[in-house]
């Protein structure tokens, strides 16, 4: 893990995260939600402030579908580069949004020294799998945003992966020449939508590196810790989930501590592949909770956490 790595360094620029992958040590991230509500907010800084001294490469703020959360997003990423010692990367989505609108997004977190941004199309509001329109003023791809984002400044611009294919994606061959397109436009990285079988992650960079790119790709996780987690990861990343082991789950769901325990030892196990696997990092996916996180990350290899 890269440690003691200032949020700002002198001269009021952030790191590049882009190096920070590229570089010798996997990195060790994590990934947050801006809260819709008043309520949410509490929760949201009490998991930054626990997890703050387990002292990640990097943390993400996402974007709400459609944009719904842009001007919490920037705040909180804002927020986060300048009151905590965490390096911020700010998610930005095109849904929803002129190329004026992207811009000034894109001039707040610059104003603030935020550098890192990952680039997303992003789903419709609402409906994730509805039909996606573009805005008429705005842009079409997520590469699209990424050339924006590098003709904006200096700029370290990274581009989501889908280990199984993009739910839009007619097949993997297609969802494998988009993606590499993305990463042409200029992306520095990438890191994954989640995926529960290691096997999933090793085939897409197998097919990828095939194709001649190397822009390193981090594999996104997320310990399931409630039967809901597995209907809901669905949804998010496409993929379905591993036959065998919703078999695992199934046959003990009735104990929420069963289920819990299991997902912890999946996720930690997985990890531990990716990292034998010389995986560039490992991005925990956290939904504003710090304790499964904690419980995987302490799991880890001891030489893998420092």
């Amino acid at each position: 893990m890269a440690l003691g790595i200032p949020s700002v360094l002198p001269g009021g620029s952030q790191p590049s995260i882009g190096d920070l992958i590229a570089g010798p040590a996997p990195t060790f991230s994590f990934e947050f939600f801006p809260p819709k509500t008043a309520e949410g907010q509490p929760l949201l800084w009490q998991a930054i402030r626990e997890l703050e001294p387990l002292r990640p490469s990097f943390v993400s703020i996402t974007y709400g579908a459609g944009g719904t959360t842009r001007d919490t997003t920037v705040s909180v990423t804002e927020r986060v580069a300048t009151e905590t010692t965490l390096l911020p990367m700010a998610h930005l989505t095109a849904v929803n949004h002129s190329v004026a609108e992207l811009r000034h997004v894109i001039g707040r977190l610059a104003g603030v020294g935020v550098r890192n941004v990952l680039a997303v199309r992003g789903d419709p509001p609402g409906d994730p799998m509805g039909e996606w329109v573009r805005h008429p003023e705005g842009v079409m791809y997520a590469a699209d945003l990424v050339r924006l984002l590098k003709e904006s400044g200096d700029f370290c611009v990274g581009v989501a992966a889908f280990p199984y294919k993009h739910p839009r994606s007619p097949d993997i061959a297609s969802d494998t020449t988009r993606f590499i397109e993305k990463c042409r436009s200029g992306a520095d990285f990438a890191i994954t939508q989640m995926f529960f079988d290691a096997d999933d992650y090793l085939r897409l960079r197998d097919r990828v590196a095939a194709e001649g790119c190397d822009t390193p790709i981090v594999p996104g996780v997320m310990p399931v810790t409630r039967m809901a987690t597995i209907e809901r990861s669905e949804q998010l990343s496409g993929a379905p989930f591993p036959p065998a082991l919703l078999e695992r789950f199934e046959r003990i769901a009735g104990d929420a501590e069963a289920v819990r325990r299991l997902g912890i030892e999946q996720c930690s196990e997985m990890c531990a592949r990716l990292l034998e696997e010389g995986v560039p990092g490992i991005h925990f996916i956290t939904l504003n909770r710090s304790t499964a996180t904690r419980e995987v990350w302490q799991n880890l290899p001891a030489g893998a956490r420092v």
